[in-house]
């Protein structure tokens, strides 16, 4: 249950704080008060997105604090999970900065808010004025069914199976749609393939294949000088070798007389073993030299089909046309697996739907279990509200293709007049009618949820005199189980809470200021008898306020 609420630089609050008690908590307070920024402010604090617009005073930040107690247990594993600090006093807080940047804390731990939002929802359900619309909303109308009968936790597993099975078809239709697609590509990739793998391409070929090519070209040129520096090295009485035997010759006839000469000698001879080296390899190349255009064209021919395939390619080099040959090859092996991929996600489709199915039918078999009893249960709550021959009825069928709430279609209706026809909530009910349902709704579940605490935002919009009286004992009734707050203006549920909080305004420099207090003895007297005849308040009024203050427990 909510213990203490903190706001501080909210909308029109500048400070405030309240203690809140077990059992039945009113609020009341004039039109234009403030009772609603409380719920503003609690929504804040719960999740709800934000912006600076909420700052009262721009220079500083806002911060929304709520104290609650928690049951032995209630969000134990949801703590554990998140890796919280968990106690049965549990703290709540909410800041935005002046710059709009919000922050959450859960016992002073940081969290985002989507888990704050997450365990708000499991501490407080708050019913906006215009939340009976929701009584349409077939969604909500399962979900009702679904927290009367416990299912709850069954249907989230069916959510999340459900979910799984969502995502794998959509990644076997993107596989289908890629293999479609890839099939259409197949034949030009293995053409681009089976091109490159014809050509037999090697690496640094081009290279190798231009340089011979440039040798061609000069052929003659190219062997008339190897020739003429073969002759010049040659053994012939002109050529460098045989003018160094000579020398070398010399040199060994003196080398006797000094080192220095027997060096030189040996330098010679070395230059001469170097020189008759070099002379053998300029013949073979000399001889080696043959203009062919045959070859000539060969080697143009092999180029031109390089330089097409790189221009084809968009590339710069054989190894590049080789790197795209693997591409190529990658690519197809992809496409040919695409069909093995997407057999063994049709089959993990086919299980995941079956496991679907079997579940949406277990949980619509134990769903149809308690129509009847919620039925019987609403009515006997609408009879005690003023409606004594108000019908009410589930209808429901089944839908072929389960989705995400599973097969079943329901659909709430009603009629609060004896005889009438039942008919959609959104044709036949009144707004009275509507609130008056929706208090039933909410009192048939309360009991059945974790929830600890309810908050109501004029629940009893529509009704008056003995209806609201009634309204009001099943607010008192409802608050022996659960934490109940009411915002009112009505005294039969004013007179009937056992803590009264009153919401009033200010104005403090020109600036309006939202303020609460809590209100008792003849002063909640005073408050109540207001509420009966405006502020001219009679004896009359205040003695019937008194006397509906007595019949609080």
């Amino acid at each position: 249950m909510l213990l203490h609420l903190s706001v501080q630089n909210y909308a029109l609050i500048r400070q405030l704080e309240i203690d809140f008690v077990k059992g039945f908590t009113v609020i009341t307070g004039e039109t234009g008060a403030g009772k609603s920024i409380l719920l503003g402010a609690l929504n804040l604090m719960l999740g709800k997105r934000a912006d600076t617009q909420v700052l009262f005073d721009n220079s500083k930040k806002c911060v929304v604090e709520g104290i609650f107690s928690i049951e032995k247990d209630h969000l134990k594993d949801f703590f554990e999970k998140n890796q919280l600090d968990y106690d049965e006093q549990l703290i709540l807080r909410r800041e935005i900065q002046v710059t709009g940047k919000s922050r959450a804390f859960i016992n002073d731990t940081p969290v985002n808010s989507s888990l704050l939002k997450t365990v708000g929802e499991n501490l407080i359900d708050i019913h906006s004025q215009h939340q009976t619309t929701a009584l349409n909303d077939p969604e909500y109308q399962l979900n009702v069914i679904d927290s009367y009968g416990g299912l709850t936790e069954m249907v989230k597993d069916y959510n999340t199976r459900f979910l799984k099975y969502q995502n794998l078809k959509v990644r076997l239709n993107n596989l289908i749609e890629e293999e479609n697609k890839s099939s259409n590509e197949k034949d030009f990739f293995n053409f681009l393939f089976s091109e490159l793998k014809e050509a037999k391409l090697q690496n640094d070929e081009q290279e190798l294949l231009e340089q011979e090519l440039e040798i061609l070209n000069h052929a003659e040129e190219i062997k008339a000088k190897l020739f003429s520096s073969s002759r010049l090295l040659g053994n012939d009485e002109s050529g460098i070798l045989l003018r160094l035997a000579e020398i070398r010759s010399n040199l060994d006839s003196v080398a006797r007389f000094s080192q220095d000469y027997s060096e030189i000698s040996d330098r010679i001879r070395s230059s001469h073993i170097e020189l008759s080296d070099i002379f053998s390899h300029l013949e073979k190349k000399s001889e080696s030299i043959i203009f062919s255009p045959e070859r000539v064209n060969e080697t143009i021919e092999r180029l031109d089909l390089i330089y097409h395939l790189e221009t084809k390619h968009r590339v710069n080099s054989v190894e590049e046309l080789l790197n795209k040959k693997t591409e190529y090859s990658h690519k197809l092996e992809n496409i040919d697996s695409l069909g093995e991929e997407i057999k063994k996600l049709s089959g993990e489709v086919e299980n995941a739907e079956s496991e679907i199915i079997k579940l949406a039918a277990g949980i619509s078999v134990n769903r149809q279990k308690f129509f009847s009893e919620i039925e019987s249960r609403i009515e006997e709550y609408l009879d005690g509200l003023g409606i004594p021959y108000a019908r009410f009825k589930i209808q429901h069928s089944l839908v072929e293709v389960p989705g995400k709430d599973g097969v079943d279609a329901v659909k709430f209706l009603f009629n609060a007049n004896k005889g009438g026809k039942l008919l959609d909530l959104a044709v036949v009910a009144s707004g009275g009618e509507l609130s008056r349902l929706m208090l039933a709704v909410k009192s048939l579940i309360s009991k059945k949820s974790l929830l600890p605490s309810l908050i109501f935002d004029e629940i009893d919009i529509g009704v008056s005199g003995r209806i609201a009286d009634k309204v009001g004992n099943l607010l008192s009734l409802l608050s022996e189980s659960v934490q109940v707050i009411a915002i009112t203006h009505l005294p039969q549920i004013a007179g009937k809470g056992n803590a009264h909080y009153f919401v009033y305004k200010v104005t403090d420099k020109n600036l309006p200021e939202t303020k609460i207090r809590e209100i008792e003895s003849e002063e909640r007297i005073l408050e109540i008898a207001k509420m009966m005849s405006g502020e001219e308040v009679s004896s009359a009024s205040v003695e019937t306020a008194r006397h509906l203050l007595k019949q609080v427990k």
